[in-house]
């Protein structure tokens, strides 16, 4: 279980390569003739400035590069793949903006907020992922794609707020409950995690990148997902997991 974790984490910091070649080091010790690089926070020893940096982050979740320390593994590990840590590293194949992460991307796309694709949306996007998707990996196909507006009036007044008929959640404004009752939140399932031990299900394309991400199931590393994002959302080629 340890080793999993220092190889996850290994490969969203600091490259899959590097990982495998120093994830099962062993610290060494003074007697070695080995150069020795010593762990700030306790007295073991090693074999190079990787693993004495790992072996920080993992046992004692700190960033050296920050000089700051963490209260869970979670923290550092989002920290990592942060904006402070990767820059602006992705971009939105038709407007060419720039984003930290696959999900920031994605979010993008599904609010039709791209000025050179004002077509597409999350509605849109869906019947994208879904023919490039024969086998259902990641999209469900018991759902025929279609686009449903609500609009609400005044009648949905209920003297204290304007109030959603579905879940009887009340808004201060008008607009705000036709946004809501536009937004994901009504909206049945579409996709699902492409590993079938995990079955945890989503409603927009955002939400199953940001799972895959976070590596929750280990259905996909992070770098796998930032490297395909591009297939997903602007490919030709059949979806592969």
């Amino acid at each position: 279980m340890e080793v999993h974790r220092i190889s996850s984490l290994a490969s969203q910091s600091l490259g899959r390569e590097f990982a495998e070649a120093f994830t099962g080091q062993a610290p060494v010790t003074r007697r070695t003739c080995r150069p020795e690089y010593e762990c700030d926070n306790c007295d073991e020893y090693f074999g190079s400035e990787f693993a004495r940096r790992q072996h920080m982050i993992e046992d004692h979740l700190y960033c050296s590069d920050c000089d700051r320390y963490f209260q869970n593994f979670n923290n550092i590990k989002q920290h990592l793949n942060s904006r402070t840590h990767r820059g602006s590293t992705i971009n939105c194949p038709f407007c060419a903006a720039s984003y930290t992460t696959a999900t920031g991307i994605t979010h993008h796309l599904e609010r039709g907020s791209c000025p050179y694709a004002p077509n597409l949306d999350r509605h849109e996007l869906f019947r994208l992922v879904r023919s490039r998707d024969p086998r259902g990996l990641i999209s469900n196909h018991a759902i025929e794609p279609e686009i449903v507006t609500y609009t609400a009036d005044r009648r949905s007044w209920n003297g204290r707020g304007y109030e959603c008929n579905f879940c009887y959640r009340t808004f201060v404004s008008l607009n705000g409950l036709n946004m809501h009752l536009n937004s994901p939140a009504h909206q049945e399932v579409l996709y699902h995690c492409p590993n079938q031990r995990c079955g945890a299900e989503f409603k927009t394309l955002a939400a199953i990148i940001n799972h895959l991400e976070s590596e929750k199931c280990g259905a996909m590393r992070f770098e796998t997902v930032q490297r395909r994002i591009g297939d997903i959302v602007s490919g030709n080629r059949l979806l592969r997991f």
